[in-house]
């Protein structure tokens, strides 16, 4: 990737009018929609390969893309299994097809999120981490509900346990997901402009080295109340 990305442009200033409005219905009414079959089969077989790995936790990285930063993540917690999600068939074989071999503790998924989330849920997978890095951000004001923050699934995704990072170049996606997390009742998180030292997926490389503001939300695990 060169650094001479663009800036996200956008009519929209601050977070979406309909914001409140859209978090809130799907918080009131739960996402419906069945799981695809080729969904239950990528989660299946992540889970298989799970249950072989006897690893303190999980730290889940949707959106992947060529799955660089899953790599780091493997790389920097040995003790964690480490899966990285992505949708593109063609994004996803990128790294193996670079390398002799993958870390023990890392597995790359073609699989659509809004389903593995919904299945990690289910089988109540024991996050310790969670990272959305760089999202499309879908910038134009009329498509909102293809934010994360404006999908029916957010509140499967606030509820899926462990730290969540989420970083992006457009500060109002930053704004409008920690507003959203608080709608949802999540507390605690913080947004921060963000610099890399070591950038963790191609996209931070190529956004830092093209000048653009980052942003990041953290939103720390929920504790228990048990």
């Amino acid at each position: 990737m060169h650094a001479n990305s663009s800036p996200v442009i956008s009519s929209q200033t601050g977070c979406h009018r309909q914001l409140e409005g859209t978090v809130l219905r799907h918080l009131s009414s739960p996402w419906q929609k069945p799981v695809s079959r080729h969904g239950e089969q990528a989660f299946e077989a992540a889970a298989r390969w799970l249950e072989r790995q006897g690893c303190d936790g999980v730290i889940l990285d949707s959106g992947c893309g060529t799955g660089r930063s899953s790599l780091a993540l493997a790389e920097r917690h040995p003790d964690q299994a480490v899966i990285g999600l992505d949708q593109s068939a063609q994004r996803i074989g990128v790294l193996p097809r670079s390398r002799q071999s993958l870390p023990a503790n890392l597995l790359l998924v073609r699989a659509e999120c809004a389903d593995f989330w919904r299945l990690a849920e289910s089988a109540a997978w024991p996050l310790s981490r969670h990272y959305l890095l760089y999202p499309n951000p879908w910038p134009k004001p009329g498509h909102l509900k293809r934010r994360w923050h404006g999908h029916p699934v957010f509140p499967v995704l606030m509820r899926l346990p462990g730290r969540l990072v989420l970083r992006s170049n457009w500060h109002e996606y930053v704004e409008e997901f920690a507003h959203a997390a608080r709608l949802a009742g999540r507390q605690g998180g913080t947004m921060a402009p963000y610099v890399p030292v070591d950038p963790l997926s191609d996209f931070e490389r190529k956004y830092h080295e093209s000048g653009h503001e980052l942003h990041q939300f953290c939103l720390p695990a929920e504790m228990s109340t048990g």
